[in-house]
């Protein structure tokens, strides 16, 4: 048996006896990482960031100033806020929707946030 098939037995094993959400969440890190975005889990405040994911909720946050619209985005590694000020909805920002986002990591509360994001709506093929 050659090295490449102890590697192939090894990944059918682990598709075979992992958890769904697990390789629902490893296929979502691979595919981020393909797209050319980076792991939310290696982004740092402050920084410059492009991510990948998949929305998993869409809400509209009424404060007393102005309306803002949050999307909770998980690319296989970690959540990432999207915050969109003074917007009610966004067509196409949808649960279940992929999304390339660019911006500036904020840290808000220890969760990472995105304020006023870039963002591309990807393909579902």
């Amino acid at each position: 048996m050659s090295k490449s098939d102890g590697g192939y037995w090894r990944r059918l094993v682990r598709r075979l006896t992992s958890d769904v959400a697990e390789l629902d969440a490893d296929d979502l890190s691979e595919r981020s990482q393909a797209g050319g975005a980076q792991r939310a889990s290696d982004c740092k405040c402050g920084q410059e960031a492009v991510v990948l994911g998949r929305v998993r909720s869409v809400g509209l946050c009424p404060k007393a100033s102005a309306p803002t619209l949050e999307a909770e985005l998980f690319d296989g590694t970690e959540d990432v806020t999207l915050v969109w000020l003074g917007r009610r909805r966004i067509a196409g920002i949808e649960p279940g929707r992929t999304i390339k986002a660019r911006g500036r990591i904020a840290d808000r509360d220890g969760r990472k946030v995105l304020y006023n994001p870039y963002y591309e709506l990807q393909n579902t093929a």
